[in-house]
């Protein structure tokens, strides 16, 4: 009985630890599905939609790839704020990013009367100290160092790009230069049109291959006395002697005008200062157009003075019109005098004087003059401006001349002073000018001065040619043509040095300024000045030896104001000879400077960052050389 009693209760305590087993697991069950639920919908309502959630036991997984390191701790949080933390296990990896890139490395120079500031991001391997001197020795000012440094590779065309912006900026005091890796922008104000037009020159000619050059430099607008504008119809078309204008909104209206009277499409008109009326564009136009309804002649403003020339022919009744409506029409501070040619009926030929300048900068003065004042006056006016052994007088006395004679051949003289070669004529009823000249301008300076002298009354005619070959700033020399002049100088005289050092001799100065004076007058262009040794002496010794003498020619040449910042000194000792060591005439020969011009990227760079540019000093095969050393000096 107790056997069966005990069998009962054992029977019954296993069943009910077998029912307790399956409660819990159904238990367990339904706690990891309800937590592994409301992870999900907490993850997706984050927008942590990318996440997986596994729950095991009372373990929480989390699975996926994860957008970034931030979202990847976003997800975790998200679980552990609805179960123990210690409960979730973080199984989810983070997506690999693509490689950082490189910054944008750009400099700002900035250039004023206050001193120089340098504001960008530049490659940790520039040589930031070398920038700074640089810019010093440039601006001769103070230099403000506002530069950043990131450790990244250096740029293609950086190196070559910041030589540029050193160089540009030594003739720019008022500029804002931008660097980058293949462009240069340069903003400037320049003194004078003449300054605009030499900076614009100079940096054109010196710009790299490859690199891309915006310029941006103005000029302030030039004081114009007298205000001049002539305009001129006749059978060989209608041009512009002279145009000048007070504001843009007057050049426009007035080319406008021009162009529909006849003037070619690529017409220019000076704005500039010193107009008698702001009303100046408006008399322009209307009489211009006053010209072009006549069919020919000339209109010529002085200042405020209007002279308007009909053609010898033309009709008096459409004379009369147009005269009339312009004298109704012009704003009163203008005056207009209008003259109407009577036709000619023949004679014998008119008085005139005459002054002829050749290519040599000769004048002869023929024809007549009014008296002996007239005449001493006259030759002692040219040889003041052609030079007091360049002028023959062969002029003869006319009393019978009009009055005011003397004077027209004043400002005749004065004209053909602006020319290189030509022939002015002066007659009782106008003044011809024809010839070259290597300015621009002077077509619009020669009507000014003619103008000025003449008064309202004036008429002549200009038939000037611009020829770029006589232009002294296009005719600037090229780097090769400054090679050969250097070349010309070592022929006669070479550089040599005091015996055992790099102290140049002081019979070789000579030498050394007519280098620095060519070079002066050349365009920046990169060099390389290399010294040689002969074979005496330890080698270590030479190749010192080499390199400060060549440091030396380098230094004497920037100490005479020429720009070296594109050149290097560079030693080579013993190497290259160039004759046998062992004479002493060879020996001589092998102890030398030589000059060579190098292309590709400049030189006056760190050689880490030459290299970093690849093979940036290729040399020219022309090799000046402009070398020596005493023949009783040993190395």
């Amino acid at each position: 009985m107790r056997l069966k009693s005990f069998a009962i209760i054992t029977g019954f305590l296993s069943t009910a630890a077998v029912l307790s087993y399956f409660a819990a697991g159904m238990a367990a069950t339904v706690v990891e599905q309800n937590s592994e639920k409301a992870i999900r919908d907490s993850l997706d309502e984050a927008g942590l939609d990318w996440a997986e959630v596994e729950a095991d036991g009372l373990q929480v997984l989390l699975y996926g790839e994860a957008p970034s390191e931030a979202q990847r701790f976003s997800a975790v949080n998200v679980a552990s704020k609805l179960v123990d933390g210690a409960r979730v296990a973080d199984k989810m990896s983070v997506k690999r990013t693509t490689r950082v890139t490189a910054p944008r490395f750009s400099i700002e120079l900035l250039r004023n009367d206050s001193g120089t500031s340098l504001i960008g991001l530049i490659p940790a391997k520039t040589n930031r100290d070398q920038i700074l001197e640089t810019v010093a020795r440039v601006t001769k000012g103070d230099v403000t160092d506002l530069l950043q440094t990131a450790n990244y590779p250096v740029p293609k065309g950086w190196d070559r790009a910041l030589e540029f912006a050193e160089n540009a900026l030594t003739n720019l005091p008022r500029s804002k230069i931008s660097i980058s890796a293949n462009e240069v922008v340069i903003k400037a104000i320049t003194d004078s049109a003449t300054a605009k037009r030499r900076a614009e020159a100079d940096l054109r000619r010196a710009a790299p291959s490859g690199l891309n050059v915006i310029l941006d430099i103005t000029a302030p607008r030039p004081v114009i006395t007298p205000f001049t504008l002539r305009i001129v119809k006749d059978e060989d078309g209608t041009r512009f002697d002279a145009c000048t204008a007070d504001t843009d909104s007057a050049q426009r209206a007035i080319l406008k005008s021009a162009i529909a009277a006849g003037v070619p499409d690529n017409a220019t008109c000076t704005v500039g200062l010193g107009s008698p009326s702001t009303q100046w564009g408006e008399a322009a136009v209307l009489a211009i157009d006053g010209l072009a309804k006549l069919g020919g002649g000339s209109v010529t403003f002085s200042d405020a003075d209007i002279s308007l020339l009909a053609a010898e022919g033309t009709d008096q009744a459409v004379f009369d019109r147009v005269v009339g409506k312009l004298e109704n029409d012009l704003p009163q501070v203008f005056a207009l005098h209008a003259v109407l040619p009577e036709t000619a009926e023949g004679e014998d030929g008119p008085l005139d004087f005459t002054a002829t300048l050749d290519d040599d900068g000769k004048v002869v003065l023929a024809g007549r003059v009014n008296d002996e004042l007239t005449r001493r006056t006259t030759e002692s006016y040219a040889r003041a401006r052609f030079g007091a052994d360049s002028v023959d007088m062969t002029a003869r006395i006319d009393e019978t001349l009009p009055i005011g004679w003397g004077l027209r051949v004043l400002a005749a003289l004065e004209a053909l002073d602006q020319l290189h070669d030509g022939t002015v004529r002066v007659t009782a009823t106008e003044i011809e000018l024809d010839g070259n000249t290597g300015i621009e301008s002077a077509r619009a300076d020669i009507s000014r001065i003619l103008s000025a002298k003449l008064g309202d009354a004036a008429d002549f005619s200009i038939d000037v040619k611009y020829d770029e070959m006589l232009d002294p700033l296009a005719n600037i020399p090229t780097p090769e043509e400054c090679l050969a002049k250097i070349k010309l100088i070592n022929a006669e005289t070479k550089i040599t040095f005091e015996p055992g050092n790099a102290t140049i001799a002081a019979d070789s100065m000579s030498s050394i300024e007519k280098i620095a004076e060519v070079l002066r007058e050349c365009p920046p262009f990169q060099m390389e000045i290399a010294g040689y040794t002969d074979s005496q002496g330890r080698e270590e010794m030479n190749q010192s030896l080499s390199e400060s003498r060549a440091s030396s020619v380098l230094n004497e040449l920037m100490n005479r104001r020429v720009l070296v910042s594109g050149f290097l000194a560079k030693g080579y000792g013993e190497q290259d000879p160039i004759d046998d060591n062992g004479t002493e005439e060879g020996r001589e020969a092998n102890r030398r400077i030589e000059f060579r011009m190098l292309t590709g990227e400049t030189p006056a760079v760190a050689e880490e960052a030459l290299e970093t540019e690849g093979d940036n000093s290729a040399e020219e095969d022309a090799t000046v050389v402009t070398e020596d050393v005493p023949t009783d000096e040993p190395d």
